[in-house]
């Protein structure tokens, strides 16, 4: 599996050939100290989570009850300052923990288990790799993911659990300083990658070893990072198809299939067989019930407490118009209580508009005065 699909008519220079056999044998040997990998979201679709291209079943296929005006809007950082619901809609279908990570995942944690990972480049933003056991310190997420989160307007840092609890409710969540729209820190189209990606892009220069895996190679920069490894360095393509230059150099091993399916082969070559499988099983217990029970309501007052608290709450209201009136707040009796209940303000009749000058602050505070009593006088 890999060389077949080599448009390169040499020998390999470092591996013994193009398979997953070599790269095995590599691995093991003292020349493979710095492993990288290029992720992206082929990895997670065996996990249930759809990739963004694919006809049909991708992602933006399937966004059309959005009602976008095209796809790619979703992730647009100014139609989400129009329109937030249609990302936190999507986004509450992609929550960390509704999904679990496949056995590519726990491969990459392998490679860190065995002291070979340097970087974890990932395109992905649903964290599985974290949730498989990567250590956050490997990984470079380049289009952001739902790790933090942030205020658009002010870069406030706000509460992840409140994140949680918006995403999951569909509630949108603001800033606590400026009220602006918060979202997780995932790159949208009109933002900049994290500096993390661009501070880890020259490490590249000491890679042994490149695992590029169920990606597209479409989105740049990310796409550019293949090409950016030492000339020496083998590169390993794991994917349903060839994509990129891979194969146009010695070292590149091209495998096409499932990628679970191919990293069990490598696995299984590399004496990690057992490994996998127990580390994978592992990641059962990353999956989060988002399935809340409801909390018990209280019992409510009764129709008789309520009218009183609503009688009450007249009493209050015809003693604060008083007061813009200018009079004196007082009991009020049931004479003068009738009167008001036959004011226009209370009835719903019309009011003649004084059109000869302006209306004062005092005469917005007696109609608003006059609106709460007839709202709670229809409620009795």
């Amino acid at each position: 599996m890999g060389a077949e699909q080599s448009k390169y008519e040499g020998s390999p220079e470092i591996l013994e050939a193009r398979d997953l056999a070599s790269v095995a044998k590599y691995m093991n040997s003292a020349e493979c100290k710095n492993v990288f990998t290029m992720l992206g979201a082929g990895i997670s679709t065996s996990a249930g989570i759809p990739d963004f291209r694919s006809p049909e079943t991708g992602l933006y296929a399937n966004l059309a009850r959005l009602n976008l005006p095209y796809p790619e809007a979703v992730f647009e950082i100014n139609y989400f300052r129009e329109n937030p619901r249609a990302f936190y809609t999507l986004a509450h279908e992609l929550l960390p923990g509704r999904f679990r990570p496949t056995p590519t995942h726990s491969f990459v944690r392998l490679l860190n288990d065995h002291k070979l990972l340097h970087t974890c480049f990932t395109q992905n933003i649903d964290t599985l790799e974290r949730r498989a056991g990567v250590p956050g310190n490997k990984i470079v997420e380049a289009h952001g993911s739902f790790v933090g989160q942030h205020c658009i307007e002010c870069d406030t840092e706000c509460d992840g659990e409140k994140m949680r609890q918006a995403l999951n409710t569909g509630e949108i969540a603001r800033c606590p300083e400026c009220d602006g729209l918060v979202k997780p820190d995932i790159v949208f189209f009109g933002e900049s990658l994290p500096q993390l990606f661009h501070r880890s892009v020259p490490n590249l220069r000491n890679a042994d070893l490149l695992f590029v895996i169920g990606t597209s190679l479409t989105v740049q920069p990310f796409a550019s990072l293949a090409s950016l490894v030492p000339a020496h360095c083998p590169r390993v393509l794991i994917n349903l198809d060839a994509v990129g230059d891979f194969g146009s150099k010695p070292d590149d091993v091209i495998c096409l299939g499932r990628c679970d399916d191919i990293v069990r082969d490598l696995c299984k070559a590399l004496g990690w067989a057992d490994e996998l499988e127990a580390a994978w099983k592992e990641t059962e217990r990353s999956l989060v019930d988002f399935t809340e029970a409801p909390p018990e309501k209280s019992p409510g007052p009764t129709a008789e407490e309520e009218k009183k608290q609503l009688e009450q709450d007249v009493e209050e209201i015809t003693d604060k118009m008083r007061e813009v009136l200018g009079k004196a707040p007082s009991q009020t009796s049931s004479e003068e209580t009738k009167g008001i209940e036959q004011s226009p303000v209370v009835t719903g009749a019309e009011i003649p508009v004084i059109e000869d000058g302006p209306q004062t602050v005092e005469d917005t505070a007696i109609q608003n005065e006059g609106d709460n009593i007839k709202e709670t006088k229809e409620k009795l």
